[in-house]
């Protein structure tokens, strides 16, 4: 284990967080809860729907109309009745509190803010890896796999159909790269949010989450390294001449 500055105290503590996006079905959510056991972290996933419930004052099923989502449940309702020629009659009971997108919005942001600054967090989703995408001491991963392999994924847990299951997969992923474009303008694909991009294809759940916590300390060995001294340049010496390939015994 490392420590730094000869504390008593392993490297790994000076870190906040890991975000965690995922694409849906490739076993991002699960690797999150191992990771959170592995380290010893709070996980904070649904939890964000169930805070905002409670500071917004409204019922957990209409804060999930909103988690990830870019648009209001409620707006959606009423365009698609003024729409319609024919009137529509809807109980009352069942609209959902009329919170705009802002007001989620900024207690979604509060949640994520609560969660670093009270330390060891590993956040799933919920647009974390933009929010907290300037701070060093906070490791970016985003997980990702083959459709077909997540589509087997979703089958085997949710028990769905093929059909269903990859429509599930679909309507998932597209939520979640309306709701990071049109909360954030970026796209959950960008590779430069993240300080890793794991694909599950191969490589099992357990042993992610393994690489995971190596680059989680790695990373934290670096805190206190000025930015200039960090790149793919670090340690290199200049070449002696014009760049050529690299051949093995130069390695």
């Amino acid at each position: 284990m490392t420590y730094v500055n000869g504390a008593n105290e392993p490297a790994v503590t000076q870190m906040r967080a890991i975000t965690i996006s995922r694409e849906y079905g490739s076993g991002g959510g699960e690797i999150g809860v191992q990771l959170a056991k592995r380290l010893g972290w709070k996980l904070v996933d649904h939890e964000v729907a169930e805070q905002v419930a409670r500071a917004l004052n409204i019922t957990e099923a209409e804060a999930d109309a909103h988690d990830e989502h870019a648009d209001n449940l409620i707006v959606r309702l009423l365009t698609n009745l003024s729409e319609s020629l024919a009137p529509v009659s809807v109980p009352v009971q069942s609209l959902p509190s009329l919170i705009t997108p802002e007001e989620y919005d900024e207690a979604r942001r509060k949640v994520v803010e609560a969660a670093v600054a009270s330390g060891h967090a590993v956040i799933i989703g919920r647009g974390a890896q933009v929010l907290l995408a300037g701070r060093p001491d906070v490791l970016h991963v985003r997980i990702i796999a083959p459709l077909e392999q997540r589509t087997a994924y979703v089958m085997r847990r949710e028990g769905l159909d093929h059909a269903r299951a990859q429509n599930r997969i679909n309507t998932k992923d597209r939520d979640r790269a309306r709701f990071l474009a049109a909360v954030h303008q970026r796209n959950p694909q960008d590779e430069h949010l993240y300080d890793m991009v794991v694909n599950t294809a191969v490589i099992e759940l357990s042993d992610v989450v393994e690489l995971l916590a190596l680059a989680l300390e790695k990373k934290a060995r670096k805190l206190n390294t000025p930015l200039e001294e960090l790149g793919p340049g670090t340690g290199l010496k200049n070449y002696p001449g014009t760049p050529r390939n690299f051949k093995m015994n130069e390695a």
